[in-house]
């Protein structure tokens, strides 16, 4: 069979989604991107793409920072006291130099609209929700709303709350709710010059310039899971109007009508396998995170290229062998971000007085040289690994 003749269908368009469908294209697969909604996303708020996730999709050939036609302000600040006063602060030069880039901060519709124009006219089907996936006939059916489709390959791709993985996984536990809920709206450009983040008794509050110019915006407290309050306005201001410039400006600033607000989650144990037969699981549908990292869309992006790496050259008969190289080759990283960003979860959340104040001392006690070990696990540890045919692991072509 041909490199041509290979089909892959995934399921969501979401942001590991897009980019699997464009490194496979890229890799000479034919794409078919399947989305419940009944067209592109119109609300979102802010994502940072870490260096390890801009370093993936340099190996595809995909410059984003070209793409969405601006980069990331330079400013980086680091963590704050509700008072103002700094519990560390980040040098964005030295990490521009260690990684080979800063990170770049933009909207997610952006980042979205930017992958979906790159891949082939008629790649992206919306209103096509992928309800199962089945063996017939020595054929792989994919059963969508708007119809089958037979692939060689599927990328699950359809998000924290996956049908495909409680399909395919049935015995899992699922999710478990972090204790925290979080509240993230846009902002026209203004006061925020760097980004930072700023931690209380339970809760927190982040900014970030984005490279529209524009602000994100982005709050957690530690409540009730399901808490929902009746003015969200309000609510902001009572948990964080007294902090620390700009914040309460900022805060009468925003839209209520444009707030999200989401629960967070992980998973509540790592999947046995993020393969099963031909299907593949990436991103919050594999290993969903809660965001403490900030690295739950760059893990979706190394999904993606990663798994397209180790499809590129096999042919229908191979492409079992492959997805399973793809869970040797990403279980394990995936995973212990997941643990690691609950434990820094719970540390950031910490509300008794005693326990903060020990936890600050502790954040501005750290040195320099633990926390950039910290970081190069993270933002240097992308490599693209050995395929069957001897190529990797390091950047591909």
């Amino acid at each position: 069979m041909s490199e041509l003749e290979r089909h892959a269908v995934v399921a969501g368009a979401g942001i590991g989604g897009l980019t699997a469908a464009l490194a496979l294209h890229r890799r000479g697969w034919r794409v078919t991107v399947c989305e419940r909604a009944a067209g592109p996303a119109t609300v979102g708020a802010g994502i940072v793409l870490a260096p390890n996730a801009l370093h993936a999709l340099d190996t595809i050939g995909f410059d984003l920072a070209a793409a969405v036609g601006s980069s990331v302000p330079t400013g980086m600040g680091g963590l704050r006291r509700p008072d103002g006063g700094w519990l560390n602060r980040a040098d964005a030069t030295a990490m521009a130099a260690r990684y080979g880039r800063p990170p770049l901060a933009l909207h997610r519709s952006a980042l979205a609209e930017a992958l979906a124009a790159a891949l082939p006219e008629g790649a992206l089907t919306y209103g096509a929700a992928v309800t199962a996936v089945e063996e017939a006939g020595g054929r792989t059916v994919v059963r969508t709303a708007a119809g089958d489709l037979s692939a060689d390959a599927v990328i699950a791709a359809d998000g924290i709350h996956s049908t495909l993985r409680r399909q395919h996984f049935p015995d899992h536990p699922g999710l478990h709710y972090s204790g925290e809920t979080a509240w993230r709206t846009v902002l026209p450009g203004g006061a925020v010059t760097e980004s930072c983040e700023t931690w209380g008794r339970g809760e927190r509050f982040g900014m970030v310039p984005l490279a529209d110019g524009r602000v994100y915006l982005y709050a957690t407290a530690v409540v009730p899971e399901g808490y929902r309050p009746a003015d969200i306005r309000a609510e902001l201001l009572r948990r964080y109007g007294t902090w620390h410039d700009p914040i309460p400006v900022l805060l009468e600033r925003i839209d209520p009508a444009t707030v999200l607000q989401h629960d967070l989650y992980d998973l509540a144990a790592p999947l046995p396998r993020l393969h099963d037969g031909r299907i593949a699981w990436i991103g919050d549908a594999a290993h969903a995170m809660t965001p403490n990292l900030g690295q739950g869309g760059c893990q979706a992006v190394e999904d993606a290229v990663v798994l397209a790496h180790l499809l590129e050259r096999v042919d229908r008969a191979g492409a079992p062998a492959a997805l399973a190289a793809y869970t040797r080759a990403r279980l394990s990283r995936t995973d212990a971000l997941r643990v690691r960003a609950r434990r820094a979860g719970r540390v950031a959340g910490l509300a008794h007085p005693l326990a903060v104040a020990a936890r600050d001392l502790a954040v501005r006690a750290t040195p320099a040289r633990t926390t950039r070990r910290a970081l190069d696990d993270l933002f240097g540890g992308f490599t693209l690994p050995a395929r069957a045919d001897g190529r990797g692991p390091g950047p591909a072509d």
